[in-house]
């Protein structure tokens, strides 16, 4: 079963929206290498003065070796925004409790 895998830091929303738009050949190479790597659905999230990365991953090791090998790209995208922090992923597994709703369930 597939992993949730959220990412939050403090940054800049408006500042990560405007390097993407200026970037888009950087974003796409990251997305390419993350779907190389088992990457099933992506989105980045902002509210003031924080943003936060929430991904569906086959499993965490999947995760962790996208980001191994990015490392370098990432770290641009994320200067831009005024993250200064290092990111921490937490990882969520599916739990079964009978109350499911949207997402196909």
């Amino acid at each position: 079963m597939s992993v949730i895998m959220t990412l939050r830091v403090s940054g800049d929303a408006k500042k990560l929206e405007e390097y993407t738009r200026e970037n888009p050949e950087r974003m796409e190479g990251i997305v390419e290498k993350a779907k190389s790597h088992g990457l099933i659905a992506h989105r980045f999230y902002g509210t003031d003065g924080a943003l936060m990365v929430l991904d569906e991953w086959p499993d965490a090791e999947s995760f962790q070796a996208f980001f191994d090998q990015t490392q370098s790209e990432i770290g641009p995208l994320m200067q831009a925004a005024g993250v200064t922090e290092e990111p921490q992923p937490e990882f969520w597994h599916k739990l079964d409790t009978h109350d499911e709703y949207g997402w196909d369930s």
